[in-house]
């Protein structure tokens, strides 16, 4: 498998990594303002690539039951209960609440699942659609109290606190990191621009870990192995949407080219600043940032800490050319010391 990783500049990760002809880069785009937490994607993500469930953690008082990233959580939906000034409600639904047009890889699948008398996971024929739900008002969620972010009225009618949901993942960096410390190439990048773990090949030596500037990859308790996100590289490979994003119901993950998907949020964000939502911005999105881009990026509605994400994240092994290259200098030059002193101290 090709395993190239270079640093220089803005570039095709799957060209750079030697493929020949390509397809364009595929990932995710993830638009927190229309997330609800639902955590569809979650079960999706686990169900079809067979990920075994971690246990039950409430965390509190808190809906988010999964709490982080791990070998056993490729999809991770955050809930962020954050104070607000009562009245300061974000505008972000109004108007229009189903949010973002969809990439064509998205409205492909959308386009069997989500119309006005189509069929959801547990959910009888004939339930109405996404937007059209989204549509209804604050009983959309199903849980007491809750609405989706910018509803502006928190549990029980108050509206001194807002939620902010985000459903985070592997971010499929273009200069990654864990391809560049991996001594066994159990990690690799596939045609589609991703990153994969081939866990038969995986050692356990946990060097991806410490690697990764997002704290994504884990290593599973009793196994030593690492996992995490393969965008579905099965599913990629046969033209089919990621679990996660088929089955987000109000398309809050859009899977598509990256490079399409870009265009897409930007116009989203836009469209949010002109609603009144300035605090809206991507975050992932900048070829020329310290990853160089992700493959999986997202718009947030606060600073990317409050979400949990590293405001400046650099590709960790950035230094390492650079560091070589001193210490191959530094031995050459004892190396020559060395002569020196034994040619000079001979009679």
């Amino acid at each position: 498998m090709p395993h190239a990783n270079s640093l220089s500049g803005p570039l095709d990760p799957a060209s750079d990594a030697g493929y020949v002809d390509a397809p364009p880069r595929m990932g995710f785009f993830t638009d927190t303002s229309v997330c609800i937490g639902c955590k569809a994607c979650e079960v999706a993500c686990k169900e079809w690539n067979g990920v075994p469930g971690s246990g039950l953690d409430l965390l509190g008082m808190s809906y988010d039951n999964t709490g982080a990233l791990t070998a056993n959580s490729w999809r991770h939906v955050a809930f962020v209960e954050q104070p607000r000034p009562v009245g300061g409600a974000s505008p972000a639904f109004h108007g229009t609440p189903d949010g973002p047009s969809v990439s064509p890889a998205t409205a492909a699948v959308a386009a069997h699942t989500s119309t006005d008398t189509g069929t959801f996971p547990g959910l009888p024929t004939g339930s109405p659609s996404a937007a059209a739900r989204m549509a209804a008002g604050p009983e959309f969620l199903g849980m007491p109290g809750a609405q989706p972010p910018g509803r502006g009225t928190g549990v029980q009618g108050r509206g001194d606190f807002r939620w902010l949901m985000m459903s985070d993942v592997c971010k499929h960096c273009t200069h990654a990191a864990c391809l560049d410390v991996c001594p066994t190439g159990s990690l690799f990048r596939t045609e589609f621009g991703t990153v994969v773990v081939q866990e038969d090949i995986c050692n356990g030596c946990g060097y991806c870990v410490s690697a990764c500037p997002y704290g994504v990859i884990d290593q599973r308790s009793g196994d030593g192995r690492v996992w995490k996100c393969t965008l579905c590289y099965d599913r990629l490979g046969a033209g089919m949407t990621p679990a996660c994003a088929q089955a987000c119901p109000t398309e809050s993950i859009q899977y598509g080219p990256v490079e399409e998907l870009r265009e897409r949020a930007a116009a989203r964000v836009a469209a949010l600043h002109g609603r009144g939502v300035p605090e809206a911005r991507l975050y992932g999105h900048d070829p020329h940032d310290g990853v160089g881009g992700d493959g999986a990026f997202f718009l947030l509605l606060d600073e990317p800490e409050v979400y949990g994400l590293p405001p400046d994240p650099v590709v960790t092994t950035r230094d390492l050319p650079a560091m070589w290259k001193r210490a191959g200098l530094a031995a050459l030059a004892m190396a020559a010391a060395t002569v020196a002193a034994f040619v000079g101290g001979r009679p």
